[in-house]
């Protein structure tokens, strides 16, 4: 009987319309002893997991997926073996491009919302990767920078879900040649875990030829990275935060809003952050109130390894004195420790808010419009993607509150707070934000009441283009403006904007004047016309509508020459 059903979880990956649903289950809790020996580059873990069956209907088949370079060693349930058969799954949700995939057959089926726990163990060897990268055209030096996840003897970093699969995942397969999908699938394994609770036993062993390393780990409970050789870790609930270990000879560095860990030859620019992060406490404070945990810095030792974010840990390399640079990286970290959100728009959005009110603090705003402009292109990308996918219903229903595009959730959202301070002004947004509480906000229009208690103005129409749902971008353009001369020797310019986009938006028109600028704001609503008028104290040149606060799709047609006065009849 077994060998039957061995032979049909076989045929069932072999033909698609007899596929397991990898999905069906929720990891809902995780309870794992982990080892590493960096001289081995070795991983190693025992431990038991639980999951609940999310489907409608019965299984008892379950996919169980890690890093291709880990083996599966046990899967048992009630202290029994269960029956099991492994695979390499195409999968670029891990660096090597591939799962280590069990599918094993349960004692019994698991009805929908019913439980079943699980005692696994697996081991393997975590090595530099970077397959996937290259196997799709990106050069290797770069490819390194993306996907320096590792163990070895000098350095250890290891991420989860998205760059190294070493706890237990299932998601079906994705590809990064394929438009979104890893994205959307780390995103829906994101989603269904949020609630998952997670405890880790992580032991770093020592060797005869070295000391131990410092043994960081992103533990939101603990106060300060989780250093040590062996100590116990809980995320409960996971929400932002997936588990990450790092273990190297860090030095620390402990200051009242952040906890460094870095390199000792790293050492003056672990200086500079910290003078970045005594100056940009005060903004952060001001917007979004207290800060309620301490900032994590580890070190990078790659100089060119790009920056990873994890909850209120920050992995960067700490090898410049650019002391802007690290004010625009730690006024991120900082907004997460001041505000948190399950809701990942207003988590990330405002976290890049910040950094535009940073630039704008620190050259005015123009520089924090030129920042946010630099995220223009990818939402563009983003729009037309999501667009075609609408066209095959695939995402038919995506917006701010439900996507897992980061190009939305962090750069379309950093410009939807901006455009909401420019609609009802600091001080009423400071109040709305220190308002806000995440364990009250049960509803998507949560936020919209907690603005409009304190302007008193509705923002329904804003909101509904905006957030609850993706209606694209809008496309301002000057359909006309006529100067007429006033008794006192200026001039009146009526200007009427034309949005042709599908979405609405208050946009700043500004007047050029021989002598000067005005600038009023406008509100147009989709496919509509709206017109102002603006007092001109000399001769009027031309009118721009929108200084590239408010994202859209083409801003070619913002600029209209106002022809000379005398030729205006």
């Amino acid at each position: 009987m077994k060998v039957v059903r061995v032979l049909s979880v076989l045929c069932s990956l072999a033909f698609p319309s007899l596929a397991l649903d990898r999905e069906a289950f929720t990891f809902t809790n995780y309870d794992l002893d982990v080892r590493v020996e960096p001289e081995q580059q070795r991983l190693g873990v025992r431990g038991k997991i639980a999951l609940r069956n999310d489907s409608t209907v019965p299984q008892r088949d379950v996919a169980l997926q890690i890093s291709s370079t880990l083996d599966w060693r046990s899967i048992q349930c009630s202290g029994k073996t269960v029956q099991f058969v492994t695979h390499e799954y195409t999968s670029d949700i891990d660096h090597t491009g591939a799962l280590s995939e069990a599918i094993a057959t349960l004692p019994r089926e698991v009805p929908p919302q019913g439980t079943v726990e699980l005692d696994v163990g697996y081991e393997g060897v975590i090595p530099l990767d970077i397959t996937r990268l290259t196997r799709i055209g990106v050069p290797e030096d770069k490819a390194r920078h993306t996907d320096w996840d590792q163990i070895s003897k000098s350095f250890t970093a290891v991420r989860g879900i998205g760059y190294v699969v070493w706890y237990p995942v299932a998601t079906e397969s994705a590809n990064l040649s394929e438009g979104n999908s890893v994205f959307d699938a780390i995103g829906r394994w994101k989603s269904r875990e949020l609630g998952s609770n997670v405890r880790i036993h992580l032991c770093f062993s020592a060797s005869s030829s070295s000391a131990l390393p410092v043994v960081v780990m992103n533990d939101p409970a603990a106060q300060g990275p989780g250093d040590g050789s062996c100590g116990m870790h809980v995320y409960s609930p996971l929400n932002q935060v997936e588990p990450l270990f790092l273990g190297a000879n860090y030095s620390k560095l402990d200051r009242p809003a952040i906890n460094f860990r870095y390199l000792p030859e790293h050492k003056s620019g672990v200086e500079t952050y910290a003078v970045a992060a005594d100056l940009t406490v005060p903004l952060v404070t001001d917007w979004f109130g207290a800060l309620k945990a301490k900032v994590d810095v580890v070190d990078l030792p790659e100089p060119d390894a790009l920056p990873f974010e994890s909850g209120a840990m920050l992995l960067t390399p700490l090898v410049s004195n650019d002391l802007r640079a690290y004010q625009l990286a730690v006024v991120h970290q900082l907004t997460h420790a001041a505000l948190s959100s399950s809701r990942l728009w207003i988590y990330e959005g405002l976290a890049h808010f910040a950094q535009a009110l940073e630039r704008e603090q620190q050259d005015g705003r123009q520089a924090a419009v030129n920042f946010m402009a630099l995220h223009r292109t990818a939402i563009l990308d983003a729009e037309k993607t999501l667009a075609t996918e609408r066209n095959q219903t695939k995402a038919a229903d995506e917006s701010l509150i439900n996507t897992n595009r980061e190009e939305f959730y962090r750069s379309k959202a950093m410009y939807v707070w901006w455009m909401l301070r420019d609609m009802v002004g600091d001080a009423v947004l400071k109040k709305a934000l220190a308002a806000y509480h995440p364990d009250q906000d049960k509803g998507s229009s949560y936020v919209q009441h907690l603005i409009e208690a304190q302007t008193h103005r509705d923002l329904e129409w804003f909101f509904d283009d905006w957030v609850y749902r993706d209606r694209g971008l809008p496309d301002f353009r000057i359909e006309s403006a006529y100067p007429r001369a006033t008794l006192d020797g200026g001039y009146v310019v009526t200007v009427t904007i034309e949005n042709l986009g599908d979405v609405g938006a208050e946009v700043p028109v500004t007047l050029r004047m021989a002598s000067g600028e005005v600038t009023k704001r406008l509100e147009v609503h989709a496919k509509s016309k709206a017109s102002t008028r603006i007092e001109a104290s000399s001769t009027p040149k031309e009118v721009v509508v929108n200084d590239s606060s408010v994202p859209e799709s083409d801003v070619s047609n913002n600029v209209f020459e106002i022809p000379p006065p005398d030729a205006v009849k």
